[in-house]
Parts: C-alpha cells; structure tokens; sequence
C-alpha cells in the first residue's frame, strides 16, 4: 500500500468516526394507500367465477403483500364508488378499507381499525364482474401505524402494539398521535397512513417521519 493509499484509508476511517457517513436509523419511509380491498378466496370466486386467481401487477412494500388487475365496485345504503383496488395475496376475511370521506358517499359510518379488526363495523354490497357478494361487515378506515421489524422496533425502544407519536417534517408538517407499532418479522419498516391524512400534511412516498419519545 502506497503512502497515499494509507493516507486515504485514515481520512476515510476519521471520517466515519466522525459520524460523516452515518445515517439517521430513526427516520422511518412513508407507505401511502388509498382505500382498497381484500378478499377472501369464496368471495373472489362469487365476483369473478369458480376457480379464480388474483392478477399482481405490482409487488408492495410489505413482503408478500401486491397490488392486482382486478377492482371492484363497493355500494352503499347513499352511493356507490367504483374501480375499488383488489390487494393479494386472498385473506381469511374480505377487508374494506375506504377513506373517511367515502363514509359519505356510501351513507355508512366505518371505524378507524386496525387491519382484521372487523368484530361490530359495516358492511357494504361489492359487485364484480361474475357476481356480487353482500357483507355482514368488514368495512373500516384504516388507523395509522407503522410496520417493522422486531430489531427495529429494538433499535427505536418501542414495542408491538404501543401507541406512539410522530413527527412530520415540511411546510405543512407536524405530528400525529395513536400511531400503532405493529412489529414482526415478516415486515418492513414503513409508516402506513392513507391518502387524506397524508394529505394534510402534504406527506409523499419519499417522505420520512420519525418517533418521537
């Protein structure tokens, strides 16, 4: 190794003790979603015939989980929306996840939940291509949260299901309370809020929040 060559590993080595090329592990990236659907398997099958499987067009960023070809129309006691967004992979229960808004339009009042949490709330028609399927319940606006790892949530001192506060920077920026930690190891660190309240705060797919203690 040449004297130059030891030169720069020292700088290098100064440097990264100094903290130059750290990076901020608190910062968490931002997943935003407007309303959309999940389904189980018997339903899919009623609303687009015996036998049928989900189209992926687009991985997300939780592992497993993709966005599909297929949407749906979701009815109301008021109204209807169209080109609802099929999710996969099929779950054990058809989730509706709508935008507090939408409650509206549909003439329904759905509770903010957490993902599966479907004991008490509404139910709407859904109408596909080969069918229509009308359910007891199932429809909720979806309570923010963030998805990690349980080594991050180590790492950030929280634990699964605590409620914490958040911090949004920008122009528009600030916080947000009841944000609920959701930590395990099938999941990816990523702050989950849907397409109004990220409005709000003018928040986008590169944003990044962090928690504050």
């Amino acid at each position: 190794m040449g004297k130059y060559d030891a030169l720069a590993e020292l700088l290098l080595e100064v440097l990264k003790e100094g903290g130059y090329f750290k990076k901020d592990d608190n910062s968490i990236p931002v997943g935003i979603s407007n309303r959309h659907i999940h389904l189980s398997q018997a339903d899919l099958e009623t609303l687009f015939g015996a036998g049928y499987q989900l189209t992926k067009i687009k991985d997300l960023s939780q592992p497993g989980q993709y966005a599909c070809k297929e949407t749906l129309t979701i009815c109301g006691p008021k109204g209807a929306i169209e080109n609802v967004r099929v999710l996969g992979p099929v779950r054990k229960e058809t989730q509706v996840e709508i935008l507090r808004s939408d409650c509206f339009k549909l003439g329904i009042i759905a509770p903010v939940r957490m993902s599966g949490d479907l004991q008490g709330t509404p139910g709407v028609t859904v109408i596909g291509p080969k069918g229509s399927v009308i359910l007891p319940q199932g429809v909720i606006v979806a309570q923010r949260h963030i998805h990690m790892t349980l080594e991050d949530a180590k790492r950030l001192g929280v634990t699964d299901g605590e409620q914490v506060t958040i911090q949004v920077g920008g122009s528009r920026g600030g916080t947000f309370s009841n944000v609920v930690i959701r930590a395990n190891n099938e999941s990816a660190l990523e702050f989950h809020v849907d397409t109004e309240e990220a409005n709000a705060m003018l928040l986008e797919p590169n944003s990044k929040i962090t928690i504050l203690k």
